[in-house]
């Protein structure tokens, strides 16, 4: 049993990876003998990730400065990452949150979450299927969100970017089910990152903690999902133990979509 869900050999792309969801993923591929190549907009964040993991576990990491709204340079970056070895695993976890309904929403924030949540994703899998389908297979894991399949209060732009990664994970796994590349997505309720707190201290400055444990109490469970716990869910997904699943989206929402009421 102590080489279950072991991702040993294997190479995987991480966006986002420099913190947050991304960063824990990251630490816990490389924890479980995945060489992570975590690629974020903010290199510094990037290389103390990296640092980390070589320090403190001796895994192997390599900070990647990278801009998924740019395709030429996102391309470019997965096909030297090819070059040197195997892209076994793309996870697209960078992504950013906007707070707004439908009258609220101007259209420069429709087209800037657009292009990093839904372009970016896009621009990430066209340039990994290749590599991929040239050396017999591959993993996609996509992050969703609970706000692709539920109503959120406040949540427009988020909302219609993170509906498109799930419409997108589902047609890529269907049509990428002959070259043995799966493509499965996590939809995440809250999950308690730095995001959170900025997002409480922005807007509800010396009520932190009665609101914390609101947005706590929106999940039946009664708190926020951990980075590290969306990590492990990942780490099964994304091995070879889950080579039976694909096309799939699996909430880790403490209860949210089911139980609410």
């Amino acid at each position: 049993m102590t080489t279950a869900f072991r991702l040993d050999g294997k190479t995987a792309i991480i966006t986002g990876g420099g913190s947050g969801i991304g960063q824990a993923i990251a630490r816990k591929f490389a924890a479980n003998g995945a060489a992570v190549h975590i690629c974020d907009l903010h290199l510094d964040r990037a290389n103390a990730t990296a640092k980390q993991i070589v320090e403190t576990t001796g895994g192997i990491a390599f900070a990647v400065p990278c801009d998924v709204t740019d395709a030429a340079s996102t391309r470019q970056i997965v096909e030297n990452i090819a070059a040197h070895g195997r892209v076994d695993i793309l996870v697209n976890s960078a992504g950013i949150s906007h707070i707004g309904r439908l009258e609220t929403t101007r259209e420069d924030d429709i087209d800037r979450v657009f292009r990093v949540n839904v372009k970016g994703v896009f621009h990430c899998m066209q340039a990994a299927v290749g590599p991929m389908r040239e050396q017999g297979g591959g993993v996609i894991l996509n992050l969703a969100s609970v706000a692709a399949t539920a109503g959120l209060n406040d949540r427009f732009a988020y909302s219609m970017s993170k509906g498109a990664v799930l419409s997108m994970t589902l047609s890529v796994a269907k049509d990428y089910l002959k070259d043995r590349i799966r493509c499965n997505a996590i939809s995440p309720a809250r999950i308690h990152t730095p995001f959170v707190d900025a997002f409480l201290k922005e807007h509800y400055a010396g009520q932190e903690k009665e609101m914390f444990t609101k947005l706590s109490n929106a999940q039946p469970v009664g708190r926020m999902g951990l980075p590290e716990e969306v990590a492990s869910l990942a780490l099964f997904l994304c091995s070879d133990e889950a080579s039976f699943i694909t096309g799939a989206d699996v909430p880790l929402d403490g209860g949210f979509l089911n139980l609410r009421g």
